[in-house]
């Protein structure tokens, strides 16, 4: 797969097709795509393992941006309702995510959405600062936790 990312990019950046370039282009990038393979720890193996993972990740992804979309409209309403005032809170809890990649992954997807901000992650112990007291609510058992629990299998 990476070869022909890096066969399609040798096209792009050519700009035209022909012969010499093609036959010139395979043997470029046959050479770098053993280089990488051999002196930058990449092999087959690596990328099967991503292209079986990528599908989970864009399901995460497309989660996460369908979430950042609910909590944004969460907060106009409450911004909106001048009848009511949000009640901040730091909001801690303990997460089993087992690689340090899923507990940043959780971290950042917390900050990204709206009301919500990670202020310290420290062995996957999390604080968070909620800009009210609902944002804080399931926090630890939230399905951002499932489904990054699925992304490190």
């Amino acid at each position: 797969m990476s070869f022909l990312f890096l066969y399609i990019l040798w096209f792009i950046w050519n700009g035209k097709l022909t012969l010499e370039i093609a036959v010139l282009g395979l043997i470029i990038c046959g050479a770098l795509y053993l280089f990488i393979n051999r002196f930058l720890g990449y092999s087959m193996e690596m990328e099967r393992k991503l292209l079986r993972r990528s599908g989970r990740v864009v399901r995460y992804l497309l989660f996460l941006l369908a979430e950042i979309i609910k909590s944004n409209l969460d907060v106009a309403k409450m911004i909106l309702a001048f009848d009511t005032e949000p009640e901040p809170v730091l909001a801690k809890f303990t997460t089993d995510l087992q690689t340090e990649t899923g507990q940043v992954i959780l971290a950042n997807s917390i900050t990204l959405t709206p009301g919500t901000l990670t202020v310290d992650l420290h062995n996957g112990e999390y604080l968070v600062h909620c800009l009210d007291e609902g944002f804080a609510e399931g926090m630890e058992q939230s399905e951002f936790i499932e489904r990054i629990r699925r992304l490190e299998q």
